[in-house]
């Protein structure tokens, strides 16, 4: 998979970039959807992954109540909780013997700044049509090569 997440990732962000100049809305960051196009196979993970933007996304907008959190304060915090709780998720699933990934260190950071910033249905939404045109263009290109 990794050999491929460079094409992924570049057929992302022109279908991103097409996105957010046809529609307006963004796919919750340039890299994201190739990454999601990767793992589509993998709910789980995807389900994680958004599980630990959610996460990053309230615990901003929590932290909003006791201290001024705007800019690159926001921002970072976000990509922070995010990577925590990514991480968090990777060491008990090895404590478990499991595999539950969250994709990425800063996808779910990523992924809370667009939903804070544009709104979490049409973040979602985008990521989702952005993704699975990514996927569909890797299997037009490569045939079945495209495993997971």
């Amino acid at each position: 998979m990794h050999e491929l997440l460079p094409l992924s990732v570049g057929i992302g962000l022109f279908y991103g970039l097409m996105a957010t100049e046809a529609l307006g809305i963004a796919t919750g960051g340039l890299i994201v959807p190739g990454y999601f196009a990767l793992h589509l196979t993998r709910p789980l993970h995807l389900g994680l992954t958004i599980g630990a933007a959610f996460v990053a996304y309230g615990a901003v907008k929590v932290l909003d109540g006791f201290a001024i959190v705007f800019g690159r304060r926001r921002i970072a915090a976000m990509i922070l909780v995010g990577y925590a709780v990514g991480t968090l998720v990777q060491e008990w699933s090895g404590l478990l013997g499991v595999d539950y990934q969250v994709i990425g260190f800063v996808i779910p950071g990523l992924l809370a700044i667009w939903m804070d910033r544009q709104g979490i249905v049409e973040t979602l939404a985008a990521l989702a049509i952005v993704s699975v045109a990514v996927r569909l263009t890797l299997v037009l290109l490569l045939g079945m090569e495209v495993a997971s």
